[in-house]
């Protein structure tokens, strides 16, 4: 097996930040960075491009991401100075190719002239091919040992917090941090409206949704924290996008309070934003609403799988609550769930691994940061 080294591309280091930075190429003004996936894929790419944009002032940011991506840059204000929807492909988009189609998206990407491209999305193996299409003057990014090495790029090694290996590939672009951590703001700063919740009421949003169902705490341990909040006062907020709202609903039913209720499917993105701007706490899995109220500055209550507090988890304790599950096997057939990466085993069992957090400890969390939050607004 390769043995995979950091490659400089021949530049010299000028310094640290999360790794070695790297000298800065010359005479960039246009700088494409690919990211696909979901929310929370884009908003752990943020600091990068915060970094990004600090290193070369004068240069246009494009992200070639995915529509959600689009909605939600739209929605805040960010570094990001342009959106290109991805087109489908293996490895980078998840759907039917279109070969034609990818070939106009090329030569369209071909004629901006990129100076630079960062390939902030996975080990390479599609993502590293991909970029180097672009036909940018200098590329930088990850990679494993069967990935395309780009001019400068860093070891993929899977168990890393994901906005800080992203801003070490931007350390190889020659950008030292500026954040470690998302911070985003609404583009539009308008009121909620009264749909959102009362105002005299403490706000807690609550997103009981994930895109692995092994992330997701049981919705009876949702409900049951939902009741417990409103029965101490609180408003409670239930969110989800459409594929979510049966589940939001049946949260909202067990919980059966007046003042729990099911938004899911009713938000958009600039909607789903300014709601979560104005909650108290924001309790959720480890999923794309709970790293966007982070984002945001929101206080929040994360229900984790040990893994990924490694990748995702808040660094910070005085906003941001993490309970872990320590399960490191699958409850119904015992594989390893330990095991990352295309060639890792995965079970046919959709168990929660988180499924035995306890209420009355998250509900603690949730309390003590709702009171401190509702305290603060009234000062």
């Amino acid at each position: 097996m390769e043995q995979l080294t950091a490659e400089f591309g021949g530049a010299g280091q000028i310094g640290m930040g999360v790794g070695p930075v790297l000298e800065k190429f010359n005479s960039v003004s246009r700088i494409a960075v690919l990211r696909g996936g979901g929310l929370g894929d884009l908003i752990f790419a943020i600091p990068a491009m915060a970094a990004l944009k600090a290193a070369y002032p004068a240069a246009s940011i494009t992200l070639l991401g995915t529509p959600i991506h689009k909605a939600l840059l739209e929605a805040v204000k960010s570094p990001v100075d342009d959106v290109v929807v991805l087109p489908f492909a293996e490895g980078v988009r998840p759907g039917e190719e279109d070969e034609a189609g990818l070939d106009v998206f090329f030569t369209d990407m071909r004629a901006r002239n990129f100076d630079l491209a960062v390939q902030l999305h996975g080990g390479g193996r599609y993502s590293n091919p991909f970029l180097l299409r672009l036909g940018a003057r200098h590329t930088v990014g990850t990679r494993t040992a069967d990935a395309a090495s780009l001019e400068r790029t860093m070891p993929y090694l899977y168990y890393q917090h994901e906005p800080l290996r992203a801003l070490e590939v931007a350390g190889f672009a020659g950008a030292f941090p500026v954040d470690l951590e998302a911070r985003l703001a609404p583009a539009d700063t308008a009121a909620p409206g009264a749909a959102d919740g009362a105002g005299a009421q403490p706000l807690v949003v609550v997103h009981p949704g994930a895109t692995d169902p092994r992330r997701r705490w049981p919705a009876e341990r949702f409900a049951e924290l939902a009741s417990a909040c409103a029965a101490d006062g609180s408003h409670v907020a239930i969110i989800g996008d459409g594929s979510e709202q049966e589940l939001a609903e049946r949260v909202a039913a067990l919980a059966a309070s007046a003042d729990v209720r099911s938004l899911a499917g009713a938000l958009d993105m600039g909607g789903l934003v300014r709601l979560l701007a104005r909650a108290d706490v924001v309790v959720a899995n480890d999923s794309g609403p709970r790293h966007l109220a982070q984002a945001l500055g929101v206080p929040t209550v994360g229900i984790f799988w040990a893994g990924n507090v490694i990748n995702a988890g808040a660094l910070g304790r005085s906003l941001h609550r993490l309970h872990a599950s320590w399960v490191t096997v699958c409850p119904t057939c015992g594989i390893d769930v330990t095991q990352v990466g295309w060639t890792a085993p995965r079970c046919v069992h959709d168990d929660s691994v988180v499924a035995g957090i306890d209420v009355q400890d998250v509900y603690e969390d949730v309390r003590s940061l709702a009171a401190t939050a509702f305290a603060r607004q009234d000062a």
